[in-house]
């Protein structure tokens, strides 16, 4: 899920599955993606060709636990032969706690407190929940932050 944000406005919205290189899926039971709903789709190279405008011009890349986002999209252009998109991220989960010093940070609790509606672990939801959680911090200090494109770690 990829959720672009400009001038504190979702400007874009995608949601596209991904077909891994092997059958096996791990974490099904959290995140309900299984094989038979992904072995037609297209790999990681297809999809990013198709999502790579959404990341044009992106000044940063957001996300909830935004280290374990990182290394999933470093280990798919690096397998898919793409150079790394060389743009920083930023965690909402560290933002939550700087901005509100309330526990705990996790995605759904962040979003309980913010009333950001959320379907936890579908990746468009989750993306968007982390956009609006860069845009309550954002608007709760005064920041008008430039074009931002954030993206859920639900990424398989």
């Amino acid at each position: 899920g990829v959720v672009r944000v400009e001038n504190l406005r979702i400007t874009a919205r995608e949601v596209v599955l991904i077909r891994p290189p092997r059958p096996r899926i791990l974490f099904t039971h959290i995140h309900r993606i299984t094989w038979p709903m992904v072995k037609d789709s297209e790999p990681f190279a297809g999809v990013w060709a198709k999502l790579q405008p959404v990341f044009e011009g992106a000044s940063l890349l957001v996300a909830h636990n935004s280290s374990f986002d990182k290394r999933v999209l470093s280990t798919c252009c690096q397998q898919a032969g793409l150079p790394v998109p060389e743009v920083p991220f930023l965690c909402t989960v560290h933002l939550s706690r700087c901005i509100w010093n309330e526990r705990p940070n996790n995605l759904k609790s962040v979003c309980q407190r913010l009333a950001i509606p959320l379907n936890h672990h579908y990746a468009g939801s989750d993306a968007e929940a982390c956009a609006k959680i860069v845009i309550a911090a954002a608007a709760a200090h005064g920041i008008t932050p430039g074009p931002l494109n954030l993206f859920s770690h639900s990424f398989q």
